[in-house]
């Protein structure tokens, strides 16, 4: 089979692909409590449309009580060839605060830089319809794919994958499949093909301090009444150091120092201060904490990020003390951390620090492990050629800080098959925050490259 020949059908289809991502990115389809439920069926359901129409069979829904639903299809006429599963999903986080979009997040909107802008359009639909658009250039130039291909489109992982355990245990046979793709990483600068080979682990807790059971004038009774929002800012100020270091007791104990080969493999992407600066648009002056390359920080070091907190807010700030005030904590985890216990010891902290006599209520939330494999044998060396050959580039493999939970019980479940974990983002994609944005040059490049790959592996 030619890949020539696919490779020119994607070039001369291109636009109606990225029609696809454009019409996947208008639906709302927010997983997190609070957002209706409705428009993530509507986008499994147009997920289930697209896979029809780019030429994928026994396409349906997969549901389970009180879970978003996975999309599933498949294509499986080349007899005797591997089996690769491909992964995406058509969940989005919530669009964040509207007042700083520079166009509405669910009209996906091309700007003068060259990028196309929505909640969604990198993180994770552009996975999807990368996938989409080398089934479909195969298909359409050729008639067939060279290896049998199977595609499942999660619908709930920005929430957590809290129902995966259950849908593992109902499908497993159907999703067996010998090498893994999930599309839902990035790349480490805009057109550097890269394969993530380690995920951060991560796990939450919430804190809510009240000392009362109403809002008090801060005129007639502020001085002798403890200030719940200054009980939980003593509260935070205690888990770093002056240094920005976890000061959370026990955080460190196991965590897996990197090889000398990591770190001659890391020293070679060639990361300085003004390009580190440049990707996360870091204020002026605003110090990078940790030692070193900030990557090995990111990707082999634990973080405790303060992702919300609430007490009034603008708009209602009055006068007061307030009776309560809340905040979410995460910890990103690293080889060779234990989940549990690192939240255990999080809760331990915070019972400590509580000042003033203070009610505290401490609940633990979810706590996913971390993720990482060995980039060696032949099919990383197959992904290595069709990356490398997709974007013009020598492909580089990485660590990476976020969290896929989908990835270590997915690959236990498929009895270790190899995992490649692919990027549509890239370091300005700003995935999660407002102007979330992806460049065409890396969707180009992971399409591209996924239609080498399915011939690599076929071979």
């Amino acid at each position: 089979m030619s890949v020539a020949d696919a490779l020119s059908h994607y070039d001369a289809h291109r636009a109606r692909h990225y029609e696809d991502l454009k019409t996947l990115v208008r639906i709302p389809s927010v997983s997190f409590d609070g957002f209706p439920p409705a428009e993530v069926v509507r986008s499994a359901e147009a997920v289930a449309t697209l896979l029809r129409s780019r030429g994928l069979e026994n396409v349906k829904l997969l549901t389970l009580p009180g879970a978003h639903p996975y999309v599933y299809g498949d294509w499986l006429h080349a007899p005797g060839r591997p089996t690769i599963l491909l992964y995406a999903h058509h969940d989005v986080q919530p669009p964040g605060d509207a007042s700083l979009w520079k166009s509405p997040p669910f009209e996906p909107t091309e700007r003068s830089d060259g990028r196309i802008y929505g909640r969604g359009i990198a993180d994770d639909k552009a996975g999807i319809v990368a996938h989409t658009a080398a089934i479909s250039s195969w298909l359409g130039a050729v008639g067939a794919l060279p290896l049998n291909v199977k595609v499942i489109i999660e619908g709930e992982e920005e929430c957590g994958s809290s129902h995966l355990e259950e849908f593992l245990k109902g499908h497993r046979e159907l999703l067996q499949a010998d090498v893994m793709v999930l599309a839902d990483a990035g790349n480490v600068d805009t057109g550097l093909p890269t394969l993530t080979i380690s995920l951060r682990g991560l796990c939450l807790v919430e804190v809510e301090v009240r000392s009362l059971d109403h809002a008090l004038h801060s005129g007639m009774w502020g001085g002798p009444v403890p200030d719940p929002v200054a009980a939980l800012s003593k509260m935070i100020a205690s888990l770093h150091d002056a240094s920005g270091r976890i000061a959370v007791p026990g955080m460190y104990d196991r965590v897996r120092p990197m090889t000398e080969a990591e770190k001659a493999d890391l020293d070679r992407l060639g990361v300085t201060e003004e390009l580190f600066r440049k990707q996360t648009q870091m204020v002026p002056g605003a110090q990078i904490l940790g030692e070193g390359n900030p990557y090995a920080t990111i990707w082999r070091q634990p973080s405790l990020t303060i992702n919300a907190m609430q007490a009034s807010s603008r708009e209602q700030a009055r006068n007061i003390v307030c009776d309560s005030a809340w905040a979410r904590i995460t910890v990103r985890l690293v080889p060779d951390q234990r989940p549990k216990e690192i939240q255990e010891n999080l809760i331990a902290h915070l019972r400590r620090q509580i000042p003033w006599g203070v009610q505290a209520d401490i609940r633990p939330g979810g706590a996913e492990s971390w993720w990482m494999t060995e980039p060696g044998g032949p099919v990383f060396e197959k992904a290595r050629r069709a990356f490398s050959a997709g974007y013009g580039k020598e492909t580089v493999f990485v660590g990476c800080g976020g969290s896929i939970p989908f990835v270590g019980p997915f690959s236990e479940a498929l009895g270790g098959a190899p995992a490649l974990l692919i990027g549509v983002e890239d370091p300005y994609t700003n995935a999660h925050g407002e102007n979330e944005s992806l460049s065409p040059v890396d969707f180009d490049g992971a399409v591209r490259s996924s239609i080498r790959l399915f011939h690599e592996l076929a071979a």
